[in-house]
């Protein structure tokens, strides 16, 4: 009888730890199921699909703090296309200065407003000339804040008689602003300056 007592108490240790293993290869199958579930949801989140002149594009999102030294970098660059890209036309003038004016602070208008009063946009109006920029580089420093740049870039001016290249360099600060359809990147350039706008070649149609 004794013999048989003990058989069922072992037997009954067995299931306990059979029933316990089981519960624990459970919870160890449940967490791994959710833990890759949720890295799936995380993987498929940080995809987006952009709809562009009729084909489906895919772009990876990411935190901004990785993505600052571009941003800044091409916020520089905008303002610096909307500012000196300019046609013999006030609206396209208009137009162009208007939307760089967006991207900076009062600096930038006061530059605006001083060629202006100098008549250089009724020159360019008058004289049927095309202004053109391409950035050749942008130095970024970003171990202060507001972060200092320094814009390296060529000008020319197209006429009919002849077209001048122009070195200029500028310098300015970045600070951080809230993002908007007239400002996408969310940086404002403060204190701008131009310290260099020289004629470098002229060549003849």
């Amino acid at each position: 009888m004794f013999t048989h007592l003990r058989n069922i108490e072992s037997a009954f240790q067995q299931n306990k730890k059979i029933v316990a293993l089981v519960i624990l290869t459970s919870a160890c199958i449940s967490v791994a199921a959710i833990w890759f579930a949720f890295s799936a949801y995380q993987k498929a989140s940080s995809h987006v699909y952009v709809l562009a002149n009729g084909k489906v594009l895919e772009a990876v999102s990411a935190d901004r703090k990785d993505n600052i030294p571009v941003e800044a970098r091409d916020h520089i660059k905008m303002f610096h296309h909307y500012f000196f890209t300019l046609d013999p036309d006030e609206k396209v003038i208009e137009g162009n200065i208007s939307k760089a004016l967006y991207l900076a602070d009062e600096s930038a208008r006061n530059q605006y407003n001083d060629l202006k009063e100098k008549s250089y946009y009724n020159n360019l109006i008058s004289g049927n000339i095309s202004q053109q920029i391409d950035v050749d580089s942008v130095r970024l420093d970003m171990n202060t804040y507001p972060y200092y740049f320094k814009c390296y870039a060529t000008e020319k001016l197209v006429r009919a008689t002849s077209t001048i290249h122009k070195v200029l360099v500028t310098q300015g600060y970045l600070r951080n602003v809230s993002r908007s359809d007239n400002n996408p990147h969310g940086f404002l350039i403060e204190r701008w300056e131009t310290l260099a706008n020289r004629d470098t070649t002229i060549s003849k149609p």
